[in-house]
């Protein structure tokens, strides 16, 4: 029923186990930075670059949903857009989800 004394005693040393406590915390870090954080920078970079090559022709889906042809592309960050014969739509770049077919460059 009664306490030791072996267990009322202090813990020894305050600065080893303070870096030790640490540990944990900085490994949860890393662990973190490389399977959350390093994959979505990759991927926000790899996105950023499609747009930027998206050209007059290819044939995009946006995150509406909607399939179209890129009828113009201004250098305001905005497309035009072909969804159906005629019928063209104004949206902003950054909305493109995939380029579903390249146009092949001019000579």
């Amino acid at each position: 029923m009664f306490v030791t004394p072996a267990f009322a005693q202090a813990a020894p040393g305050g600065a080893a186990s303070a870096f030790t406590s640490f540990v944990p915390l900085i490994l949860i870090f890393a662990i973190m930075y490389f399977l959350l954080i390093r994959p979505q920078q990759k991927k926000q970079k790899e996105h950023k670059a499609m747009v930027e090559a998206l050209r007059r022709g290819d044939q995009i889906l946006t995150q509406g949903g909607i399939i179209g042809k890129v009828a113009k592309v201004n250098d305001d960050g905005v497309l035009e857009v072909e969804i159906a014969e005629g019928v063209k739509v104004r949206m902003p770049r950054h909305t493109v989800l995939q380029v579903m077919s390249k146009t092949e460059p001019t000579a």
